[in-house]
């Protein structure tokens, strides 16, 4: 079953992030179909996060994306190389996102492999965010799409990982935040192969 359209609106980014872990995400792209299982997440705190590319309430048009109403994709470039796929959420003008870090593949292997070059036993090969988002096709064109509709959407398939069972660290990356840097808001699933370095706790 698709999340719905309230589930996006969460104000608790934190919890959000740490509650997608098990959530299954998909894209279509043509008649291509493929999936992953999310196993790595960070939460982004907007205007008040130093992290976040709308701290202090910047608005550019890379970022305006952030300030709809939650359940939209928000995808941009890193390096010039990598797409890097988020969800919005919350209420519209408080630009939270959750970056989705890590995806374990579960339908389309064969494309996914194609996709990246790559054997799909290999973790490598959806395990940080700019993997994840290339074993699911997603880039630039994703930006600003509705995670309802029928290009690319989130499922809860019932999955759930006891407390124990997931790791709370800092984020990664993000030594420019300063004290934000220290933040416990990265989420994975402790022993899954498909989660980015630094994956122990």
């Amino acid at each position: 079953m698709k999340l719905s359209p309230e589930y996006y609106r969460n104000e608790d980014v934190v919890s959000l992030a740490k509650d997608l872990l098990g959530k299954v995400l998909y894209t279509k792209i043509g008649e291509e179909i493929t999936a992953g299982i999310i196993v790595e997440t960070e939460a982004y705190f907007g205007v008040k996060d130093k992290a976040s590319h709308a701290y202090g309430g910047r608005r550019t048009q890379r970022t305006e994306t952030m300030y709809g109403e939650g359940g939209v994709a928000y995808v941009y470039l890193c390096y010039g190389m990598h797409h890097l796929f988020n969800v919005v959420t919350s209420v519209k003008d408080d630009p939270h996102a959750v970056l989705i870090r890590g995806i374990e593949p579960i339908l389309g292997l064969e494309i996914i492999e194609q996709r990246r070059n790559m054997c799909r036993l290999k973790g490598a090969i959806s395990a940080g965010p700019g993997s994840a988002a290339k074993a699911l096709g997603i880039d630039k064109t994703f930006n600003a799409k509705n995670l309802s509709d029928e290009e690319i959407w989130i499922e809860d398939h019932g999955i759930r990982y006891a407390e124990e069972d997931i790791a709370a660290t800092p984020r990664v990356g993000i030594a420019y935040a300063k004290e934000h840097a220290l933040l416990p808001w990265r989420f994975f699933v402790k022993g899954n192969k498909y989660v980015s370095k630094p994956n122990k706790v």
